[in-house]
């Protein structure tokens, strides 16, 4: 209750958690409030493309004539599902080699982080590419390269919780008692360590839908005729001059949704731990 009445009281994270909300309603419901849920796939209308928003088609149409608004609200379920499975992937992998490197120690520590930090030394998005063009376009592969983009962050933001934790008084107890190397992690290291890992992979979530869209905005992710947000946006720059809103919106609800998971990332670690605020950056 004291960490509901806390994050209610934060208006910026309660913003950010209303604005979830809705998008992960338009996600779960688009195929049942989209205008033209048929305009989702490969449905073309010469007659009316490019058209500029009207009461008909509130967002416009696309080169196609399908229905942005449509296409948008279908988008929505694609995003937030490479979104958040990628990063459901990367914090597992990444907690669990962060867990052994941090309470092994020795020459596998240091041979797990020294590939870490080749993975975190290449630019996100470089890296996201070079993975995706090696492993062909395409959702799942789109999820790969994403999640192997984002576990360095979380395993050495979990490897630092578990130095911190390993040589504390319970922890030496349960050694000195018998209990093995695994009943330690399970009992005493991991449920001390899973917040920072939660708060940051809120967070990570709406990086991980901006770098999807990035993917596809370059051509090495999601492929038409799907409707992702990145790829909307990447074919809507060609009709800028002419079509403003047909890159404008999908652009705009990629913001909307980072900013989201910004904001209800920085109130869960606002409220949750303060200590967490220089941890999470540096494992950004």
């Amino acid at each position: 209750m004291r960490i509901l009445r806390l994050l209610v009281q934060n208006k910026l994270g309660m913003i950010g958690a209303v604005m979830l909300v809705l998008i992960a309603l338009v996600a779960l419901l688009a195929p049942w409030i989209a205008p033209y849920p048929e305009d989702g796939r490969r449905a073309v209308h010469l007659e009316r493309m490019l058209r500029s928003p009207t009461a008909k088609h509130w967002l416009g149409t696309d080169d196609m004539g399908r229905d942005l608004l449509s296409r948008i609200l279908l988008g929505a379920r694609l995003s937030l599902m490479i979104g958040v499975v990628s990063i459901g992937f990367s914090a597992t992998f990444g907690t669990i080699l962060g867990l052994v490197a941090g309470y092994v120690g020795g020459w596998l520590d240091e041979a797990l982080m020294r590939i870490a930090d080749i993975f975190m030394s290449v630019p996100n998005v470089i890296l996201g590419m070079a993975i995706a063009v090696a492993l062909k376009p395409g959702i799942r592969n789109v999820i790969i390269a994403v999640s192997l983009v984002f576990w360095p962050a979380t395993a050495r933001l979990m490897r630092g919780q578990v130095l911190s934790i390993r040589e504390k008084e319970y922890v030496e107890s349960g050694r000195a008692m018998g209990a093995s190397a695994w009943r330690i992690m399970r009992v005493h290291i991991i449920p001390n360590c899973i917040t920072p890992i939660l708060v940051h992979a809120t967070i990570q979530v709406g990086w991980a839908i901006l770098l999807s869209a990035t993917l596809s905005f370059v051509g090495v992710g999601v492929q038409p005729p799907l409707p992702e947000w990145g790829l909307l946006t990447s074919s809507g720059r060609r009709f800028m001059l002419i079509a403003w809103w047909y890159a404008t919106f999908p652009g705009l609800a990629i913001v909307i949704t980072v900013v989201a998971f910004n904001l209800v990332g920085d109130a869960l670690r606002d409220v949750l731990d303060p200590r967490l605020k220089g941890l999470l950056r540096k494992g950004e």
